[in-house]
């Protein structure tokens, strides 16, 4: 199927059937002021920011990806600020964080835990195992069952906290059957270490694998307006078990928000420096999404880091992106997207506009693409 016979399905087809299979009509029928929720018990100030559910787990409609704070695109962040940048998200209405052990490795799960202490019941904390860090191999994939226990407990330790509220498995381990981890966290959840879990960048058939053996709660994996593989591959899976997706890279690294442009150069130590869709070729060659997108948000009267998080937010009632930032501002102006939506009839005209652009480059170097389950 080319890219625009894929874009009439998905617009034409699913935008317009705004039922129970796309679960957005409860979400177009909510004027700004119907999306904001009445808080829980002990939560923060704020009150415009929505609530979803992945699974059973109730999250923010927007959580904050915390990688990189590491230095993933370059640049060296202070602890502090790092900290305060977090704490200032849950002031905003952010319940929901996202971490991992090779984030760091460890340093991004130990900010995150120090931050979140002094209100740990009040957000929801999710983190991943996967790689072998705890063997000096924080490339390699490890899902073994000991490695499993081993990474939880150490996350448990550096986060600060006596339960996970979200545990990912970070790749699908080839080696391990995926039934065994399923068991092992399962066994996990028993112990009451673990109240969720999920995968990331898992196939339909690991998904209905894991699930069989024990819920899975979210599904996460890159998404955003410029790669929409998951729309075809996995959320007809999602739908049906009930499994929400959290979508890490919503603003397409940068890219959907216009700061960068065709002139960009990225050098070892940006992730992006390796990356197909980051070449100069290819920068050049999509500048006209760039520039789709910032029409958009001006029709909406809203920036392009919001619209690339209100496209999401619009297509699915169960999907919650964890855009990330070191940037204070930028924080402040992605999460200005917490109570816009696109009608169906502008799902529909922005998707007939996207499909006459021609798009250039894979979102993954070929060593990442290599552990992506197929």
């Amino acid at each position: 199927m080319d890219r625009r016979d894929f874009l009439k399905m998905s617009s034409m087809t699913a935008l317009l059937a705004t039922g129970g299979w796309t679960g957005l009509s409860k979400v177009f029928a909510q004027s700004p002021l119907q999306l904001k929720k009445e808080r829980s018990n002990g939560s923060n100030s704020s009150d415009s920011m929505e609530h979803r559910k992945l699974g059973e787990l109730g999250v923010s409609a927007i959580g904050l990806g915390c990688l990189p704070m590491v230095g993933y695109y370059g640049g060296k962040y202070d602890k502090r600020e790092m900290i305060s940048l977090i704490r200032r998200a849950y002031e905003k209405g952010v319940t929901f964080f996202d971490t991992a052990e090779v984030y760091g490795p460890y340093t991004s799960e130990e900010w995150v835990g120090e931050a979140l202490a002094p209100f740990r019941n009040k957000v929801k904390i999710g983190t991943k195992f996967g790689f072998g860090v705890e063997e000096k191999q924080p490339a390699a994939l490890n899902s073994r069952p000991d490695h499993i226990r081993r990474a939880v407990e150490g996350s448990l330790r550096r986060l600060r906290t006596d339960y996970i509220d979200l545990l990912y498995q970070h790749r699908v381990d080839p080696n391990v059957p995926m039934e065994e981890v399923a068991g092992t966290v399962k066994d996990l959840m028993q112990e009451g270490k673990v109240l969720h879990w999920g995968l990331s960048e898992a196939s339909a058939r690991s998904i209905r694998r894991a699930h069989a053996v024990c819920p899975v709660s979210a599904m996460q994996s890159e998404y955003a307006i410029w790669w929409r593989e998951p729309e075809t591959k996995i959320f007809p899976t999602l739908e049906e078990l009930g499994i929400g997706f959290v979508p890490y890279c919503p603003l397409g690294r940068a890219f959907l928000t216009g700061v960068i442009d065709e002139n960009s150069r990225f050098k070892q130590g940006d992730r992006r420096w390796n990356l197909p869709q980051f070449t100069p070729e290819a920068l050049k060659h999509n500048m006209p999404l760039v520039a789709l997108v910032r029409k958009w948000a001006e029709r909406k009267g809203i920036t392009p880091a919001q619209f690339a998080l209100v496209w999401m937010l619009s297509r699915k009632a169960w999907i919650a992106p964890i855009p990330g930032t070191t940037n204070p501002a930028h924080l402040d102006d992605f999460l200005g997207a917490a109570t816009v939506r696109l009608t169906p009839y502008e799902m529909e005209e922005f998707d007939k506009e996207y499909a006459a652009i021609d798009l250039m480059g894979h979102r993954a170097d070929p060593f990442t693409e290599s552990q992506i389950d197929k």
